[in-house]
């Protein structure tokens, strides 16, 4: 065979190199994947669940990023006892998910729940829409040109050595993190701390000395008793306690929501943990020696029971699950930062657990009580049984071009642009234990409340203008700290996580920035569509429908114990007959579900009459109400022709109050 010989001129010659060179760095450092896609939402929370499933049904292609390997945040994390505050105001998709949690449990809707139950159900979400998921990514970096992010890189979390390996680019981006860690990385404005009260003309915001999940008085904060000199205890702040509702950067505390079992063929023993140090918990011995509590329930933790013999125990009292003081770090920290403070509230965590069942110092009968309890092992296999979400209360909040505040909460100030409600207490969990007058005490415990459901603006939800077009922020939304207490609830963060994949969608519909969509389209687009796939609507009638809803007889109207929505109407005499009829108009024939509301209301009559007319069809039925919760009461399953009918409740044959509050026909899915 015939040899060719080549022959190059210098210029050939090096060209010829350089493109040898290209190559080897080319197959050397490959170039990193890139994904473009038209919605990308960071952070598989409930509400980043909520919304790329909103976003995918839209008809828009979407791509869910998630720094950990589960789905759901929180609310697949341990937090199974849900806060509500009031049912009227979750809806959409958020009410469709504990409808969905409901049918594992053979009810309408159940609002308590086990972890691994929550996650299937996200997981499905996820499937049904066929949404692709990236677990272990994590933002590291987001480019932006005229205030457009046009993309962020990831690195690879799941390593021991993460690498930078991923670009995404897309037209909309939704930060669905509890840390809102994309937004800040786009460069938007946002705050970390307590603003002082005087910033947004608040109350209870700042520096709040407060005695709900507080020390009583007398326990002496100090190593040894009486001693300033030899030191402060454990958890305890050097810093001087500054004046009530001055702001600062602090944080409100971190814990994780527990779940424990008592079934002991489930059951995992609490054992001793590494780094365990017990000096942690010698405040806890002298708050136990004042307060001497009979239970460890509400005294020590809440222990609220869960499905499956298990429990969603949270913070309660004046030293409990709470680590207070020892996240301020957390917000702004980097991912190995991070990394040690989660490590540290689960060493607090496990060791408070260990503490409480074996420590001798404790009184025997809650050393009982706690070794009861272990981790059950049907849930979190695959971190130890133990919860990988810490609950990250409050981190970074956007300061974008509407902030809530108090006056929002307590209906001083209502906004016409809403795109969901909130109606939870004003809460915040202490942000340090300090030395008061001598004693040991918590501070920044706030929990006021009393108010009904108010919209949560989407100007809440969209940075300023100036600052990003492509951005939605639907969890670390625009509010102040006392605001953003009473808005931070999980069903809330999937209603605004709907809402931003809608306005998102409408956004790239429309070729225009985020804070330029039709509002009031994207309001109707919730109210007509509130499932993203153009189901059959749910008929839903309130008291305060006055066009919907006649009256016969003298009834109280008002706020009683835990009613649907602002108000319910009640009677105390059923002495005299008096009735409350809500009209139905039904435009889609067809099956539905047919029930009636029973509040949880101290003194509510055990029996509950109700009359029901559809169509040609008319019973009646005396139902057993349920005394110690809230819950709707199944009818029937009815067929609903075209036209008007009726439920009727009546005080005939009550032995208490009568509650009138709200009525649901829920169509019959084929």
């Amino acid at each position: 065979m015939q040899l060719i010989k080549l022959t190059f001129s210098i210029p050939m010659k090096i060209s010829f190199f350089l493109f040898l060179g290209f190559l080897q760095i080319h197959f050397a450092y490959p170039q990193k994947p890139v994904d473009q896609v038209d919605v990308c939402v960071y952070g598989g929370t409930s509400g980043g669940v909520i919304a790329a499933y909103t976003a995918r049904k839209m008809g828009k292609s979407v791509l869910l990023i998630e720094p950990g390997k589960h789905l759901g945040g929180l609310s697949a994390g341990g937090l199974g006892q849900t806060d509500i505050g009031n049912k009227y105001a979750i809806t959409g998709l958020a009410r469709d998910f504990y409808r969905r949690i409901g049918q594992q449990y053979g009810k309408l809707e159940q609002w308590t729940f086990e972890p691994h139950v929550a996650e299937n159900i996200f997981n499905e979400y996820i499937r049904r829409a066929k949404v692709p998921v990236l677990f272990q990514y994590r933002i590291v970096s987001a480019k932006k040109q005229d205030g457009v992010i046009r993309e962020i890189v990831l690195e690879n979390s799941g390593k021991p050595t993460p690498k930078t390996n991923r670009i995404i680019r897309a037209k909309m981006f939704i930060d669905c993190s509890y840390e809102g860690d994309l937004m800040a990385r786009a460069g938007v404005s946002y705050t970390v701390g307590r603003e002082a009260n005087s910033r947004y003309k608040e109350t209870y915001n700042g520096v709040q000395l407060l005695d709900k999940h507080q020390f009583p008085d007398g326990v002496d904060p100090y190593k040894i008793p009486g001693k300033p000199e030899s030191g402060l205890l454990w958890g305890i702040s050097p810093e001087p306690l500054q004046p009530d509702g001055s702001g600062d950067e602090k944080v409100q505390a971190y814990n994780f929501r527990l779940c424990l079992t008592d079934s002991l063929p489930n059951q995992i023993p609490v054992t001793r943990p590494p780094r365990y140090d017990s000096t942690r918990y010698e405040l806890l011995l002298r708050y136990i020696e004042k307060r001497k509590p009979t239970e460890l329930n509400w005294a020590l933790m809440h222990i609220q029971p869960m499905p499956g013999r298990k429990t969603d125990i949270n913070n309660s009292g004046g030293f409990s699950t709470d680590m207070i003081g020892m996240n301020y770090g957390y917000p702004d920290g980097g991912y190995e930062t991070r990394r040690k403070i989660i490590g540290q509230h689960e060493d607090y965590t496990k060791g408070l657990l260990h503490f409480l069942g074996n420590d001798r110092r404790v009184p025997q009968h809650l050393r009982n009580e706690m070794r009861q309890w272990g981790y059950p092992k049907d849930e979190y296999a695959d971190n130890g049984n133990f919860s990988p979400q810490l609950y990250i209360r409050e981190a970074r909040r956007m300061t974008g071009a509407y902030v809530m505040t108090q006056a929002n909460c307590e209906g001083r100030e209502t906004v016409t642009d809403g795109v969901g409600m909130a109606a939870y207490t004003m809460d915040s969990h202490n942000c340090q234990r300090v030395v008061a007058n001598g004693m040991a005490k918590n501070e920044g415990d706030v929990q006021a409340g009393g108010f009904g459901p108010y919209p949560v603006s989407y100007r809440a939800l969209m940075p300023k203008e100036a600052e990003c077009k492509n951005l939605l922020v639907p969890v670390c939304l625009s509010a102040s700290h006392i605001a953003y207490g009473s808005i931070r609830m999980e069903p809330v963060f999937m209603v605004l996580g709907q809402s931003a994949a809608v306005a998102a969608s409408l956004a790239i519909d429309g070729k225009s920035p985020v804070q330029k969509i039709n509002v009031a389209a994207l309001q109707n687009q919730l109210k007509t569509n509130p499932l993203a796939d153009n189901s059959p609507l749910e008929i839903l009638i309130d008291d305060a429908d006055k066009n919907n809803v006649q009256i016969k007889g003298e009834w109280k109207a008002g706020k009683l114990g835990r009613c649907y929505g602002a108000s319910l109407l009640s009677d105390d005499n059923p002495a005299v007959a008096k009735s409350v009829t809500f009209s139905i108009s039904v435009t889609q024939v067809g099956d539905y579900d047919a029930y009636v509301y029973s509040p949880e209301v101290p003194g509510k009559s055990s029996r509950l009459t109700v009359r029901l007319q559809a169509g040609q069809i008319v019973k009646n039925f005396t139902l057993s109400t349920p005394k110690d919760s809230s819950d709707w009461l199944h009818l029937g399953k009815f067929g609903f022709p075209a036209g008007g009918h009726s439920i009727e409740i009546s005080n005939q044959n009550a032995d208490g109050l009568t509650i009138a509050d709200a009525v649901l026909l829920v169509p019959v899915r084929k």
